[in-house]
């Protein structure tokens, strides 16, 4: 077994940088979860009106309602078997924005057939996009966004493009500095850029049967669906 990103991206997986390599080993097999600290240079958005929808994604965890600038923030990697038996990664990044954290939850699982990550978003992951990953010629990783589907009980629909928006992850590791950059922008086709942060952190590495996963890490609701 490897893990999920490894086994998704095949052979490019070995074409990231080392520190990379590391980091998106993250999992059971690794028996590594990651935890980075650092500092979001940035956190943006676009127009007015896309604030009544970050708000209404804010209070389940989905994106981030305050925009700001020199906000430290912590993003935990923490494998685990899902209630469902699937390996899952956290992907949970806290925001300390003026006024209280904000967090932005996602959980990664390997889809069915092994081609695409599956994000789950947010508390109870109503919301799930496939991810598609690939090696850039600098060794950084280029991660964008697929489908987007929203499921609530028996409801299972596609997120119309007019309403949704197209997400593109960068990140990177510099030698220099010792650090991971990170660079996430969420784009609407039709009225353009909606969402974004970049910036830097450190991270550390610590053995899962040690640290488990903390309480309140795990989605509220765990969605079958894939």
């Amino acid at each position: 077994m490897t893990s999920i990103f490894r086994t998704v991206m095949g052979a490019d997986f070995d074409r990231l940088h080392p520190a990379l390599q590391r980091r998106f080993s993250v999992g059971l097999t690794s028996g590594e979860a990651c935890t980075g600290r650092g500092v979001m240079e940035r956190i943006w958005h676009g127009g007015s009106f896309v604030k009544p929808f970050l708000a209404l994604g804010g209070t389940r965890n989905i994106l981030v309602p305050r925009a700001g600038r020199r906000i430290p923030f912590t993003i935990e990697n923490v494998p685990y078997k899902d209630t469902f038996g699937r390996e899952t990664v956290t992907f949970v990044r806290t925001f300390d924005l003026p006024g209280g954290p904000r967090r932005f939850d996602a959980q990664m699982v390997l889809s069915p057939k092994g081609d695409r990550v599956l994000d789950y978003l947010g508390t109870h992951q109503h919301l799930a996009s496939d991810l598609h990953f690939r090696a850039e010629p600098d060794g950084s990783l280029l991660i964008r966004s697929g489908e987007h589907r929203f499921r609530e009980g028996p409801v299972d629909v596609r997120v119309p493009e007019l309403i949704g928006g197209d997400a593109q992850v960068r990140e990177s590791f510099d030698d220099r500095t010792g650090r991971f950059r990170i660079q996430v922008r969420v784009v609407n086709r039709y009225v353009g850029p909606l969402f974004g942060y970049e910036g830097s952190f450190e991270a550390d590495y610590t053995d899962i049967r040690t640290c488990g996963v903390r309480p309140g890490l795990r989605p509220v609701r765990e969605e079958r669906r894939a």
